[in-house]
Protein backbone atom coordinates (compact mmCIF):
# COMPACT_ATOMS: atom_id res chain seq x y z
CA UNK A 1 0.00 0.00 0.00
CA UNK A 2 2.80 2.40 0.86
CA UNK A 3 4.43 1.79 -2.52
CA UNK A 4 1.18 2.58 -4.33
CA UNK A 5 0.77 5.81 -2.34
CA UNK A 6 4.35 6.85 -3.09
CA UNK A 7 3.96 6.11 -6.81
CA UNK A 8 0.64 7.95 -6.97
CA UNK A 9 1.84 11.11 -5.25
CA UNK A 10 5.10 11.09 -7.20
CA UNK A 11 3.13 10.64 -10.41
CA UNK A 12 0.86 13.53 -9.48
CA UNK A 13 3.91 15.70 -8.82
CA UNK A 14 5.42 14.74 -12.17
CA UNK A 15 2.07 15.37 -13.85
CA UNK A 16 1.94 18.80 -12.21
CA UNK A 17 5.39 19.55 -13.66
CA UNK A 18 4.27 18.42 -17.12
CA UNK A 19 1.20 20.63 -16.82
CA UNK A 20 3.29 23.69 -15.99
CA UNK A 21 5.30 23.15 -19.16
CA UNK A 22 2.34 22.16 -21.34
CA UNK A 23 0.11 25.00 -20.14
CA UNK A 24 2.36 27.64 -21.70
CA UNK A 25 2.68 25.54 -24.83
CA UNK A 26 -1.09 25.10 -25.03
CA UNK A 27 -1.69 28.83 -24.57
CA UNK A 28 0.66 29.74 -27.42
CA UNK A 29 -0.52 26.97 -29.73
CA UNK A 30 -4.19 27.03 -28.85
CA UNK A 31 -4.75 30.79 -28.79
CA UNK A 32 -2.17 32.02 -31.29
CA UNK A 33 -1.83 28.96 -33.56
CA UNK A 34 1.97 29.07 -33.21
CA UNK A 35 3.77 25.73 -32.86
CA UNK A 36 6.57 26.86 -30.55
CA UNK A 37 9.42 24.34 -30.50
CA UNK A 38 11.58 26.92 -28.68
CA UNK A 39 9.48 26.48 -25.53
CA UNK A 40 12.08 24.07 -24.12
CA UNK A 41 14.84 26.60 -24.82
CA UNK A 42 13.00 29.16 -22.67
CA UNK A 43 12.91 26.56 -19.90
CA UNK A 44 16.62 25.81 -20.21
CA UNK A 45 17.80 29.41 -20.01
CA UNK A 46 15.42 30.10 -17.13
CA UNK A 47 16.54 27.17 -15.00
CA UNK A 48 20.21 28.16 -15.39
CA UNK A 49 19.57 31.75 -14.33
CA UNK A 50 17.53 30.42 -11.41
CA UNK A 51 20.31 28.02 -10.48
CA UNK A 52 22.88 30.81 -10.34
CA UNK A 53 20.52 32.89 -8.22
CA UNK A 54 19.73 30.07 -5.80
CA UNK A 55 23.42 29.24 -5.38
CA UNK A 56 24.34 32.86 -4.74
CA UNK A 57 21.63 33.60 -2.16
CA UNK A 58 21.10 30.13 -0.68
CA UNK A 59 18.34 28.64 1.46
CA UNK A 60 14.62 29.23 1.07
CA UNK A 61 15.07 32.95 0.21
CA UNK A 62 17.39 31.86 -2.59
CA UNK A 63 14.79 29.47 -3.99
CA UNK A 64 12.02 32.08 -3.87
CA UNK A 65 14.22 34.64 -5.57
CA UNK A 66 15.30 32.00 -8.10
CA UNK A 67 11.64 31.29 -8.92
CA UNK A 68 11.07 35.00 -9.58
CA UNK A 69 14.24 35.33 -11.65
CA UNK A 70 13.52 32.17 -13.65
CA UNK A 71 9.94 33.23 -14.37
CA UNK A 72 11.02 36.73 -15.46
CA UNK A 73 13.78 35.26 -17.62
CA UNK A 74 11.30 33.07 -19.48
CA UNK A 75 8.88 35.99 -19.83
CA UNK A 76 11.49 38.41 -21.22
CA UNK A 77 13.05 35.83 -23.54
CA UNK A 78 9.65 34.87 -24.98
CA UNK A 79 8.67 38.53 -25.42
CA UNK A 80 11.88 39.28 -27.33
CA UNK A 81 11.44 36.22 -29.57
CA UNK A 82 7.85 37.22 -30.34
CA UNK A 83 8.72 40.83 -31.09
CA UNK A 84 11.78 40.10 -33.21
CA UNK A 85 10.86 36.85 -34.98
CA UNK A 86 7.37 35.43 -34.48
CA UNK A 87 5.42 38.68 -35.10
CA UNK A 88 6.49 38.61 -38.74
CA UNK A 89 5.46 34.98 -39.18
CA UNK A 90 1.81 34.82 -38.10
CA UNK A 91 -0.08 32.63 -40.53
CA UNK A 92 3.16 31.17 -41.95
CA UNK A 93 3.38 27.80 -40.24
CA UNK A 94 6.43 26.44 -42.05
CA UNK A 95 8.51 29.49 -41.26
CA UNK A 96 7.39 29.37 -37.62
CA UNK A 97 8.51 25.77 -37.31
CA UNK A 98 11.89 26.46 -38.93
CA UNK A 99 12.58 29.46 -36.68
CA UNK A 100 11.50 27.83 -33.41
CA UNK A 101 13.29 24.55 -34.19
CA UNK A 102 16.43 26.55 -34.93
CA UNK A 103 16.14 28.29 -31.57
CA UNK A 104 15.56 24.96 -29.83
CA UNK A 105 18.89 23.74 -31.23
CA UNK A 106 20.93 26.93 -30.91
CA UNK A 107 19.99 27.99 -27.38
CA UNK A 108 20.91 24.70 -25.58
CA UNK A 109 24.18 24.65 -27.54
CA UNK A 110 24.92 28.19 -26.34
CA UNK A 111 24.08 27.23 -22.74
CA UNK A 112 26.35 24.19 -23.06
CA UNK A 113 29.17 26.43 -24.29
CA UNK A 114 28.81 28.77 -21.32
CA UNK A 115 28.18 26.31 -18.47
CA UNK A 116 29.40 23.00 -19.87
CA UNK A 117 27.61 19.79 -20.83
CA UNK A 118 27.69 18.11 -17.41
CA UNK A 119 24.60 18.06 -15.22
CA UNK A 120 24.78 20.29 -12.16
CA UNK A 121 23.03 19.80 -8.81
CA UNK A 122 20.18 22.20 -8.17
CA UNK A 123 20.30 23.70 -4.63
CA UNK A 124 17.30 22.47 -2.65
CA UNK A 125 16.52 24.15 0.71
CA UNK A 126 16.43 21.96 3.77
CA UNK A 127 12.70 22.62 4.22
CA UNK A 128 12.00 20.98 0.85
CA UNK A 129 14.68 18.30 0.95
CA UNK A 130 12.93 16.01 3.42
CA UNK A 131 9.96 13.68 3.25
CA UNK A 132 6.57 13.51 4.93
CA UNK A 133 4.67 10.39 5.95
CA UNK A 134 1.44 9.67 4.08
CA UNK A 135 -0.33 6.37 4.80
CA UNK A 136 2.95 4.65 5.57
CA UNK A 137 4.86 6.09 2.60
CA UNK A 138 7.63 8.65 2.80
CA UNK A 139 6.84 11.20 0.10
CA UNK A 140 9.25 14.04 -0.81
CA UNK A 141 7.90 17.41 0.26
CA UNK A 142 8.58 19.06 -3.09
CA UNK A 143 5.92 16.86 -4.75
CA UNK A 144 3.23 18.66 -2.78
CA UNK A 145 4.75 22.03 -3.71
CA UNK A 146 4.53 21.12 -7.40
CA UNK A 147 0.89 20.07 -7.07
CA UNK A 148 -0.01 23.28 -5.22
CA UNK A 149 1.71 25.51 -7.78
CA UNK A 150 0.03 23.66 -10.67
CA UNK A 151 -3.40 24.20 -9.11
CA UNK A 152 -2.68 27.91 -8.67
CA UNK A 153 -1.52 28.21 -12.28
CA UNK A 154 -4.62 26.37 -13.52
CA UNK A 155 -6.89 28.76 -11.62
CA UNK A 156 -4.88 31.77 -12.80
CA UNK A 157 -5.12 30.79 -16.48
CA UNK A 158 -8.88 30.28 -16.14
CA UNK A 159 -9.23 33.76 -14.65
CA UNK A 160 -6.99 35.32 -17.29
CA UNK A 161 -8.96 33.84 -20.20
CA UNK A 162 -12.44 34.42 -18.82
CA UNK A 163 -12.26 37.51 -16.60
CA UNK A 164 -9.56 39.79 -18.00
CA UNK A 165 -9.77 42.18 -20.94
CA UNK A 166 -6.68 40.81 -22.68
CA UNK A 167 -7.90 37.24 -22.33
CA UNK A 168 -11.15 38.12 -24.07
CA UNK A 169 -9.30 40.11 -26.76
CA UNK A 170 -7.03 37.18 -27.55
CA UNK A 171 -9.94 34.75 -27.77
CA UNK A 172 -11.84 37.11 -30.05
CA UNK A 173 -8.72 37.86 -32.11
CA UNK A 174 -8.16 34.19 -32.80
CA UNK A 175 -11.70 33.85 -34.15
CA UNK A 176 -11.71 37.01 -36.30
CA UNK A 177 -8.60 39.16 -36.07
CA UNK A 178 -9.73 41.59 -38.79
CA UNK A 179 -12.98 42.38 -37.00
CA UNK A 180 -11.28 42.98 -33.65
CA UNK A 181 -8.69 45.21 -35.30
CA UNK A 182 -11.46 47.16 -37.04
CA UNK A 183 -12.88 47.94 -33.60
CA UNK A 184 -9.68 49.76 -32.73
CA UNK A 185 -8.23 47.01 -30.49
CA UNK A 186 -4.53 46.19 -30.74
CA UNK A 187 -4.57 42.40 -31.09
CA UNK A 188 -0.82 42.27 -31.69
CA UNK A 189 -0.09 43.58 -28.21
CA UNK A 190 -2.41 40.96 -26.71
CA UNK A 191 -0.63 38.22 -28.67
CA UNK A 192 2.73 39.43 -27.33
CA UNK A 193 1.32 39.23 -23.81
CA UNK A 194 0.16 35.64 -24.32
CA UNK A 195 3.51 34.61 -25.80
CA UNK A 196 5.32 36.22 -22.87
CA UNK A 197 2.96 34.50 -20.43
CA UNK A 198 3.77 31.15 -22.04
CA UNK A 199 7.48 31.86 -21.62
CA UNK A 200 6.94 32.80 -17.97
CA UNK A 201 5.21 29.46 -17.35
CA UNK A 202 8.15 27.69 -19.03
CA UNK A 203 10.54 29.56 -16.74
CA UNK A 204 8.57 28.63 -13.63
CA UNK A 205 8.43 25.01 -14.80
CA UNK A 206 12.20 25.05 -15.27
CA UNK A 207 12.78 26.12 -11.66
CA UNK A 208 10.37 23.52 -10.29
CA UNK A 209 11.86 20.91 -12.63
CA UNK A 210 15.28 21.56 -11.12
CA UNK A 211 13.68 21.15 -7.70
CA UNK A 212 11.94 17.90 -8.73
CA UNK A 213 14.94 16.20 -10.35
CA UNK A 214 17.56 17.81 -8.11
CA UNK A 215 19.74 18.68 -11.12
CA UNK A 216 19.83 20.59 -14.39
CA UNK A 217 21.49 20.13 -17.78
CA UNK A 218 21.60 22.04 -21.09
CA UNK A 219 19.22 19.63 -22.84
CA UNK A 220 16.78 19.20 -19.97
CA UNK A 221 14.27 21.58 -21.53
CA UNK A 222 14.28 19.71 -24.83
CA UNK A 223 13.62 16.34 -23.23
CA UNK A 224 10.80 17.73 -21.09
CA UNK A 225 9.28 19.49 -24.10
CA UNK A 226 8.67 16.09 -25.71
CA UNK A 227 6.36 15.09 -22.85
CA UNK A 228 4.71 18.51 -22.94
CA UNK A 229 3.79 17.95 -26.59
CA UNK A 230 2.44 14.51 -25.68
CA UNK A 231 0.30 16.08 -22.96
CA UNK A 232 -1.07 18.73 -25.34
CA UNK A 233 -1.86 16.16 -28.03
CA UNK A 234 -3.63 13.82 -25.61
CA UNK A 235 -5.52 16.60 -23.85
CA UNK A 236 -6.33 18.47 -27.03
CA UNK A 237 -6.91 22.21 -27.13
CA UNK A 238 -10.52 22.18 -25.97
CA UNK A 239 -9.74 23.67 -22.56
CA UNK A 240 -6.84 24.13 -20.17
CA UNK A 241 -8.57 21.71 -17.79
CA UNK A 242 -8.27 18.91 -20.35
CA UNK A 243 -4.54 19.66 -20.60
CA UNK A 244 -4.25 19.42 -16.80
CA UNK A 245 -6.05 16.05 -16.73
CA UNK A 246 -3.88 14.80 -19.57
CA UNK A 247 -0.71 15.84 -17.70
CA UNK A 248 -1.80 13.98 -14.56
CA UNK A 249 -2.61 10.89 -16.62
CA UNK A 250 0.78 10.93 -18.34
CA UNK A 251 2.61 11.40 -15.03
CA UNK A 252 0.76 8.54 -13.34
CA UNK A 253 1.14 6.16 -16.28
CA UNK A 254 4.86 6.88 -16.49
CA UNK A 255 5.42 6.28 -12.78
CA UNK A 256 3.33 3.11 -12.60
CA UNK A 257 4.95 1.65 -15.72
CA UNK A 258 8.46 2.47 -14.50
CA UNK A 259 7.84 0.49 -11.32
CA UNK A 260 5.49 -2.32 -12.38
CA UNK A 261 6.70 -2.79 -15.98
CA UNK A 262 10.43 -2.77 -15.41
CA UNK A 263 11.26 0.82 -16.33
CA UNK A 264 9.19 1.11 -19.50
CA UNK A 265 7.46 4.30 -18.45
CA UNK A 266 8.40 6.26 -21.57
CA UNK A 267 7.18 3.43 -23.78
CA UNK A 268 3.90 3.31 -21.87
CA UNK A 269 3.39 7.02 -22.51
CA UNK A 270 3.98 6.49 -26.23
CA UNK A 271 1.46 3.61 -26.26
CA UNK A 272 -1.04 5.83 -24.45
CA UNK A 273 -0.50 8.59 -27.01
CA UNK A 274 -1.01 6.17 -29.91
CA UNK A 275 -4.17 4.75 -28.35
CA UNK A 276 -5.67 8.21 -27.83
CA UNK A 277 -4.78 9.45 -31.31
CA UNK A 278 -6.09 6.32 -33.04
CA UNK A 279 -9.33 6.31 -31.06
CA UNK A 280 -10.03 9.99 -31.58
CA UNK A 281 -12.65 10.49 -34.32
CA UNK A 282 -11.52 12.35 -37.39
CA UNK A 283 -13.34 15.42 -38.61
CA UNK A 284 -16.70 14.48 -40.10
CA UNK A 285 -16.55 10.88 -38.85
CA UNK A 286 -17.55 9.07 -35.72
CA UNK A 287 -15.41 7.11 -33.31
CA UNK A 288 -13.77 3.82 -34.45
CA UNK A 289 -16.54 1.89 -32.67
CA UNK A 290 -19.20 3.87 -34.52
CA UNK A 291 -17.51 3.28 -37.86
CA UNK A 292 -17.23 -0.45 -37.13
CA UNK A 293 -20.93 -0.65 -36.20
CA UNK A 294 -21.85 1.26 -39.35
CA UNK A 295 -19.79 -1.13 -41.49
CA UNK A 296 -21.38 -4.24 -39.93
CA UNK A 297 -24.94 -2.98 -40.28
CA UNK A 298 -24.64 -1.46 -43.77
CA UNK A 299 -26.71 -3.30 -46.44
CA UNK A 300 -24.64 -5.44 -48.74
CA UNK A 301 -24.72 -4.70 -52.47
CA UNK A 302 -25.20 -7.44 -55.05
CA UNK A 303 -22.42 -8.24 -57.45
CA UNK A 304 -22.74 -8.33 -61.24
CA UNK A 305 -23.43 -12.07 -61.17
CA UNK A 306 -26.39 -11.62 -58.86
CA UNK A 307 -24.65 -13.06 -55.82
CA UNK A 308 -24.84 -11.07 -52.63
Amino acid sequence: MDTLVLLTLTGLGLGALYFLIASGLALIFGLMDVLNFAHGAFLTVSVYTAWRTAETVGGMPGLLLAAVVGTLTGLLLAAVVELVLIRRLYGRVKEQILVTVGLSLAVPALVQTVWGADARPFPVPDALAGTVGVMGARVPVNRFLLIAVALLVLAGIHLFLSRTRYGLIVRAGVEDRAMVTALGIDVTRAFTLVFALGGALAGLAGVLGGLYFGSLSPHQGTSMLVFAFVVVIIGGLVSITSVALSALTVGLVQQYANYYAGGYGDLAVVVLLAAVVLSRPAAGTGSPLTRLRRALTAPRTRSAGGTA
